[in-house]
């Protein structure tokens, strides 16, 4: 059992803020409140308006310069993949958007695994492949599932790939345990993925990508189809 955790003023009013800005009460651009009148108006003191500030700040949803205050950054324009967590955690709806993106890099990663991969990260994919195999439950599964990828990514020798990966993946953790239908038979996630793997081991690029975007697509339909049903 897990310890329940008690959210101070300032998590209740970064929160608070992050929604208006997010569902659009605050645009992009909009001058803020100076702290003390927000302050009065959410009964709290201005030294908790000024660290929910502070906070979201280093989120990259507000920008405060000296004698002019602090205003909503404009996320879309400026902001970078590391505010997709916090925007699926406001709006599922973004999921389809990491769901493409995820299936395209996915399949250039594949692609350019099978090219680039040593026999050493090819055995490596076989290893992780039968850790989702024998995975103990559709959680386990998932994150050994995840494991795949990000050997994936490394087999491609780019580092950027890298960290795109692990960006997409921590885009899910909010709903990680709404994607968790493609896993729930770990044999049966491990057999749609067997494809990918055997393609990366054979050296062969155009396969390796048209097995992950079968992949890809295969575990989207079942994400996306338990995500309705939900």
């Amino acid at each position: 059992m897990d310890p329940l955790t008690r959210e101070s003023l300032v998590d209740v009013l970064e929160r608070r803020l992050q929604d208006d800005i997010l569902g659009g009460v605050h645009p992009a651009g909009a001058l803020l409140p100076p702290e003390q009148r927000l302050a009065e108006g959410y009964g709290v003191t201005r030294t908790t308006v000024k660290h929910a500030f502070g906070r979201l700040t280093q989120a990259g949803l507000l920008e405060t310069r000296h004698g002019v205050g602090t205003r909503v950054r404009d996320y879309l324009r400026l902001g970078g993949a590391d505010l997709l967590p916090m925007l699926v955690r406001h709006n599922p709806g973004w999921l389809a958007d990491i769901f493409e993106v995820r299936a395209g890099v996915g399949a250039l990663i594949a692609e350019r695994a099978a090219v680039a991969g040593t026999a050493g990260q090819r055995a490596r994919l076989r290893e992780l492949l039968a850790a989702v195999a024998d995975a103990p439950g559709p959680d386990a599964a998932q994150l050994a599932d995840a494991e795949v990828h990000r050997a994936l990514a490394h087999a491609t020798g780019n580092r950027v790939y890298v960290l795109l990966t692990n960006t997409l993946f921590a885009a899910y953790l909010p709903l990680r345990a709404q994607l968790v239908a493609p896993f729930r038979d770990p044999a049966r996630a491990a057999e749609r993925l067997e494809p990918l793997v055997s393609a990366v081991e054979s050296g062969d690029g155009a396969a390796a990508r048209a097995a992950a975007q079968t992949y890809l697509d295969e575990t989207r339909r079942i994400m996306v189809e338990a995500l309705g049903a939900a």
